[in-house]
Parts: structure tokens; C-alpha cells; sequence
């Protein structure tokens, strides 16, 4: 994996994907982890949110909101939230969709070279994100994704609040590394304007320092950078710094 292609890659803003028509609406309360009930023309309404993180600098009362109509349990599902510096992406599926885009089209240069082999993977005792494969050769990777929807100033971070599954995932990449094979942590960093990545202390000190002992031990620790224009889901950083507290 060349750093100097993830680069020259950087600064290229790519639109990774188009959204379908969407609605505003206004945030009024999380109600459980799947659920935010909204208002849209005076009305409250249940929008379906697939996060799970906590939010709370995001789900805000009165904050504006992006939803798709959805004809399932709820009327809505709320994927990207406004900022002042334009829509975070809160959707995990979207955000997966357009990485694996990404991944497809050669514009992560860190993983140009692979291919995706496989969704859901089994490693040791947790279920990954990704197998991919050299297109060329020999060689596997085990790729977990983690959504970095915190914000700390323009930093991205991961997680905002404890995370046993994602302690999980950390762990047997690190001991997957010390038996001699590849893996890589990837987290999204889907918010606009972002500089950086960094793990989150405050969010789980556990996560952070698991964090560093698998980039000891050779996991590969990356960052993407993306965000919704209203439009479509942009690519802005292949490859963004990734800094540790």
C-alpha cells in the first residue's frame, strides 16, 4: 500500500454516488437507538436511523434534518444531518456503499491493487466488514469500517461512546497481524471540512489504546474522508491523516 498514490488522491473531491429526493425535517428527540421522531410540515414523525452511536452533537433539537420517505415501520429514514459547514453523513449503509464505490473505482490508492472478495468475513470470534484479495498475486486483508461522525473541532473521531463490539473487532485484527496476516481498520470520516482523524479518549479509552496496539502490531490504520452536498456522497480525502492523542 503506497501512501504517496493515497496522496496525489487527496484532493481530488469524487462523487462516489447520487442519493435518492430527499425531505427536511426537524430533529425533535432520539426515542430508542433505531428511531428519532422528527417534524416535517407540523407533524411529528418516526424516522428510521441505522447509527447507533450516541449523536448527541448531531441529533439536536430543532436541527435539520435529511430524510428519505420510508414505507417500512417508520415514514422516514434520516440519513445526513446539517452543519454549519454542510451535511454529515449519519448513515452507515450509505457510507459502506460509497466506500465500497470508492474501493471499486481505484480511487483509495492504500487499496488500490485489491479487490473486495467478501462481505461479512469471519475472523477468530468476530464478524469483519471485508475480505479483499490481491488482483494480482497473493495476498489477503481483513478490512473492518468504522463510522467517525464525532466531531472534535475539525477532527473526526471515533467512537463517542463505549463500544464492546468495536473492542472486539480491534482485538482480533491485532492478533490476526500477529499470526503474520493483513488486516487494516478504516474509519470514515463522514463529516464536512474534516482535517484529520483521530480515536476518541472521551468516547471509550479502551478502543483508543487497543487502537494503537494494533497499528503496533502492522494492522494498517486509515481514514476517508466524505460527505453529502445535497446531492450526492463526496469523496474528499482518500487517505486522511489518522492522529492519536
Amino acid at each position: 500500500m503506497r501512501d504517496d498514490e493515497g496522496r496525489r488522491a487527496k484532493d481530488e473531491v469524487r462523487l462516489l454516488m447520487k442519493l435518492p429526493p430527499f425531505v427536511t425535517c426537524a430533529i425533535e428527540r432520539r426515542l430508542n437507538r433505531f428511531v428519532v421522531q422528527v417534524r416535517h410540515r407540523g407533524k411529528p414523525r418516526p424516522a428510521h436511523i441505522n447509527n447507533t452511536g450516541r449523536l448527541l452533537e448531531l441529533l439536536v433539537e430543532g436541527r435539520e434534518a435529511a430524510c428519505i420517505p420510508w414505507n417500512r415501520k417508520t415514514s422516514f429514514r434520516l440519513f445526513a444531518v446539517r452543519e454549519e459547514a454542510g451535511w454529515a453523513l449519519l448513515d452507515t449503509q450509505f457510507q459502506m456503499r460509497a466506500f465500497e464505490r470508492s474501493v471499486e473505482k481505484g480511487w483509495i490508492g492504500w487499496l488500490r491493487g485489491y479487490r473486495l472478495v467478501r462481505r461479512n468475513p469471519r475472523l477468530g470470534e468476530a464478524v469483519l466488514d471485508y475480505l479483499l484479495r490481491r488482483k494480482q498475486g497473493n495476498g489477503e486483508l481483513y478490512l473492518e469500517t468504522k463510522s467517525a461522525v464525532m466531531r472534535q473541532g475539525t477532527y473526526a473521531a471515533y467512537p463517542d461512546c463505549p463500544t464492546l463490539r468495536g473492542q472486539r473487532h480491534v482485538r482480533v485484527l491485532t492478533e490476526h497481524a500477529a499470526r503474520g496476516g493483513k488486516g487494516a481498520i478504516c474509519f470514515v470520516a463522514a463529516l464536512p471540512g474534516v482535517t484529520a482523524f483521530q480515536p476518541s479518549v472521551a468516547g471509550d479509552p479502551v478502543v483508543t489504546a487497543l487502537i494503537r496496539e494494533s497499528r503496533d502490531a502492522g494492522v494498517e490504520v486509515r481514514a476517508v474522508a466524505m460527505h453529502f452536498d445535497g446531492n450526492g456522497i463526496l469523496l474528499d480525502s482518500a487517505n486522511l491523516p489518522v492522529l492519536f492523542p
